[in-house]
């Protein structure tokens, strides 16, 4: 049988795109492995699928002042001999890498083994996991046309972005159902990856009575991010996370306030979901949702606030703005030539 073992985590958006390609990978006959943190959202996202999973040791270069930065690196090194190790056991054909810092271990352990490795870059540009990986990787998967020009032309792909299938088979009325929305009253989703967003969700909960005068608001807001004291709050609905519920509250869904990761924003491009994009700050990160959300903002697919900006007001105008036109919004992006990148993708690692 032919094993591929995969690899990716930190945030739900180095998960998701490997989950995606599971259901084609066992057509295909693969024996799949995943290889992660010992405790990162990763083993959360992947206990439902019966895939062995393999923790190991991971470290984080943080673009801040942190002791970690000191002991991370030899919490690489440790990963690195512990993947090697598994990798000897299990011989895989390939390696398929979604990134993030979780990635750099295995995929460095797999090349060395002479195990070929296909890795994906979501964002406009290489994140610094994959600017590790990508001298030993075979080809490099990309979403956007501009990210060609940064990499190494002999590996460079365009594919686009694996979307789990079963999103947009969602159901609208069971989710309904779940928050206790009425059918008769629109909705917005507010979702700022598996990890939340503060500033998002702030000024989401100080816009409530405002926005809860025309709109009922389903706040995906992250981990241990819950409003107690708004619990009650008819019309509103609060969940850390969603797993198997999020495709049937995307059918639910109305208009979406999002961050601007390449992975969410490629889901609400394929879902046809029109859209607020609020990219996390450059101060805070290193500019990728930026790029990504002026990207979708030109094509037409999305409305973008600065979150230096933000504020409930704003916020409210805009999400009525955004609602009355949603139309334009929708056929932008019906006229998206969407990359089959699932097919893409598994042919490249068919190949190799």
């Amino acid at each position: 049988m032919k094993k591929i073992v995969l690899t990716g985590g930190g945030t739900a958006g180095h998960v998701t795109p490997n989950i995606a390609l599971i259901p084609k990978l066992r057509e295909l006959g693969y024996e799949i492995y995943y290889f992660g943190s010992y405790d990162g959202i990763e083993k959360k996202l992947i206990a439902d699928f019966d895939i062995p999973y393999f923790g190991i040791a991971t470290g984080k270069f943080r673009r801040y002042f942190d002791p970690k930065n000191f002991s991370d690196p030899f919490r690489v090194v440790k990963g690195y001999s512990e993947a090697r190790k598994k990798l000897k056991e299990i011989k895989p054909d390939v390696v398929f890498s979604k990134g993030g810092f979780v990635s750099v271990p295995v995929v460095r352990a797999a090349a060395s083994l002479g195990i070929p490795c296909i890795i994906h870059e979501s964002d406009m540009t290489p994140g610094l996991a994959n600017k590790l990986c990508i001298p030993v990787a075979k080809k490099v998967c990309c979403n956007f046309p501009e990210t060609m020009k940064l990499l190494p032309e002999e590996k460079a792909v365009l594919t686009g972005s694996p979307i789990r299938e079963e999103l947009a088979k969602g159901n609208k009325v069971a989710a309904l159902d779940m928050c206790g929305f009425t059918a008769n009253k629109p909705v917005v989703m507010v979702i700022g990856g598996s990890l939340g967003a503060n500033a998002i969700n702030q000024t989401v909960r100080q816009a409530l009575p405002k926005l809860l005068e025309d709109f009922q608001v389903v706040h995906l807001c992250g981990k241990e991010k819950v409003d107690n004291l708004l619990l009650n709050v008819e019309g509103y609905k609060q969940f850390e996370y969603l797993k198997a519920e999020l495709k049937d509250v995307f059918a639910m869904a109305d208009v979406v306030i999002s961050r601007a990761g390449a992975n969410a924003i490629c889901e609400l491009l394929a879902l046809k979901k029109p859209n607020i994009l609020i990219p996390l700050p450059a101060a805070s990160s290193r500019g990728d949702q930026i790029l990504n959300a002026k990207s979708f903002a030109e094509q037409g697919f999305s409305m973008v606030l600065d979150e230096d900006d933000l504020t409930e007001n704003l916020l409210v105008e805009k999400v009525h703005e955004l609602y009355f036109t949603k139309q334009t919004y929708i056929e932008a992006m019906s006229r998206s030539n969407q990359l089959n990148s699932i097919d893409t993708i598994l042919n490249l690692i068919t190949e190799y």
